[in-house]
């Protein structure tokens, strides 16, 4: 009969205990270090990302800033170094309200009859409407025309439909410079040069904008038409009233891109337009250049103003932009 030693059991247990103290400080050391990694990181990447960000958006707002705080110098500080103007001059914006006053560059800008803006007497105002007017008109065709080729293109089953497709998106692979002259020498023959007609007329179709509305189209459910068609309704009924409403994140899309690229075009109105009454705002800011310089506080008053209309448009429909792009990019 054996017997058990008191003394080596006690030893045992504190061994044992020592032994797992031990490993439990061990694995605790080990698995808080992969922790303390694993929050610290994204922590980490997060900051830095941030700071970047901050970086590369502060270096894209610099020139904004620039523009506006020249745009409110006097003539004789615009070509200083000095960015903040040691005075701000200021006029009632309207006879009637004198208390409401605006920087004397943004009225002057407006005003034809002042020597300092132009030596023409060039109606800057016009050219700001000309240019909302026609970049309007095209933005409004463009998406009627542009979303009934993407119904065509995406809901219909007809013969050749991919091939002509195909054939539709290759026209984005030509530049707009080489399409110029051909669509010049087609105003010419229909006598719409020096019109808004020649204008609106070329830029009022566009394989972009129906690509985007049928990749956008093609994310609705084939069993809405299946469903319209059995209640009896026609192709028409089912562009007008189904389809073209869920679409309505790809078409504000669409709208934002034509009306900024179509108020900011430069090269077409200069090659159609003649008469000095139908300029566009990019055309009229070229009068801010004379034989005696350039006005450049009036030249950066009149671009501030002339960005208005896009930063109101992008505001008010943000949402609806960043909504269809996700949307236009995935193919249901």
């Amino acid at each position: 009969m054996s017997t058990i030693n008191p003394n080596s059991q006690n030893a045992s247990t504190v061994g044992q205990n020592a032994l797992v103290d031990s490993a439990g400080g061990s694995v605790g050391a080990t698995v808080i270090a992969p922790c303390a990694k694993k929050f610290a990181k994204p922590f980490f990447s997060t900051a830095v990302l941030h700071v970047i960000l901050t970086f590369v958006s502060l270096l894209m707002v610099l020139p904004f800033v620039w523009m506006l705080l020249t745009s409110l110098k006097p003539a004789g500080e615009a070509s200083e170094e000095n960015w903040i103007p040691s005075r701000v001059e200021t006029m009632p914006l309207v006879e009637s309200l004198p208390s409401v006053k605006v920087p004397t560059n943004y009225v002057d800008v407006f005003d034809e009859d002042n020597p300092d803006v132009n030596r023409r007497g060039i109606n800057f105002e016009r050219y700001y409407w000309n240019s909302i007017l026609i970049a309007t008109w095209v933005s409004f065709l463009q998406v009627l025309t542009s979303s009934m080729a993407a119904f065509s293109f995406s809901r219909i089953q007809w013969k050749g439909r991919d091939k002509v497709f195909l054939m539709y998106l290759a026209t984005m692979m030509l530049p707009g410079l080489v399409m110029m002259i051909p669509n010049y020498q087609i105003m010419i023959s229909l006598s719409l040069v020096d019109s808004f007609t020649g204008l609106i007329l070329p830029a009022a179709f566009g394989a972009f904008g129906t690509f985007l509305l049928r990749q956008f189209m093609m994310t609705i459910p084939s069993s809405l038409d299946e469903a319209a068609e059995i209640d009896g309704a026609s192709k028409w009924r089912l562009f007008w009233d189904i389809i073209l409403p869920l679409s309505r994140p790809g078409l504000i899309t669409l709208t934002i891109f034509t009306f900024i690229g179509n108020y900011n075009s430069y090269f077409w109105p200069l090659v159609m337009i003649k008469s000095e009454a139908k300029y566009t705002l990019p055309l009229g800011l070229m009068f801010f250049d004379s034989s005696r310089g350039q006005s450049t506080n009036m030249l950066m008053a009149a671009v501030t103003m002339s960005v208005i209309p896009m930063i109101l448009l992008f505001v008010f429909l943000q949402k609806y932009l960043v909504k269809g792009i996700q949307l236009g990019a995935v193919k249901g």
